[in-house]
């Protein structure tokens, strides 16, 4: 009887924390960094895409029109053998402006916010979390997420800067960390190589709908 109530709890577990994590992706906010403001539209004219000022300018405006629901979307949902994911495509007037990409498996989700132009992202922002169970019972489990987040400031294919900041979520802590109140810190761990290959991926098939097996 013990198993059985183990085996439900984990299958609960698991189910409850790919829907919250997803959900935690998509309302993460990048921006904590990014605190300039400009109302230019970026088809009027283009921001300056070699400084990181000039790149948190162009992000703050896709993001503010990306937050009012004023770009066109499409998407489609994956499964590939033990992963999943989704990946949405925003656009204005015609031009990719942004891509959304979520992905879990078993202890593993991410979540990939592509900032584009010209087909090329000049920010990126990435959130990994992996959860692992951290004491409790086998009735009631508990679990944590250690979570890191990176930043990236792309210019000619290069990162031209990376902030990376690193905390950790317990289901039994009272009370939890505040993303936005962590520093960010300077970074060399960011791969460019990795995100250009992603994003390549998620741009050759940014013609599929519905759902479908693997990239």
């Amino acid at each position: 009887m013990k198993k059985i109530l183990l085996i439900s709890g984990l299958l609960l577990i698991f189910s409850c924390k790919k829907e919250n994590e997803q959900k935690t992706g998509e309302n993460s906010n990048p921006s904590d960094s990014l605190n300039l403001k400009s109302n230019v539209d970026s088809l009027d004219l283009k921001n300056d895409l070699s400084s990181a000022d000039g790149i948190k300018k162009e992000y703050n405006l896709l993001n503010s029109k990306l937050l009012a629901k004023k770009l066109d979307s499409v998407g489609f949902k994956y499964e590939c053998e033990e992963r999943s994911g989704n990946v949405v495509y925003y656009s204005e007037k015609g031009i990719l402006k942004v891509i959304k990409h979520f992905t879990a498996d078993s202890h593993f989700s991410s979540t990939e916010n592509y900032f584009v132009n010209d087909d090329q992202p000049f920010f990126v922002f990435k959130e990994d979390t992996v959860w692992s169970f951290d004491g409790g019972t086998p009735e009631k489990p508990e679990t944590k997420d250690d979570i890191t987040q990176q930043r990236m400031y792309f210019s000619d294919n290069k990162i031209i800067r990376c902030l990376e900041k690193k905390f950790t979520i317990k289901s039994s802590a009272a009370t939890q960390p505040n993303p936005e109140n962590i520093s960010n810190t300077e970074s060399k761990n960011c791969s460019a190589n990795e995100v250009q290959e992603t994003f390549a991926l998620l741009l050759k098939n940014k013609d599929k709908k519905g759902s479908i097996k693997c990239l």
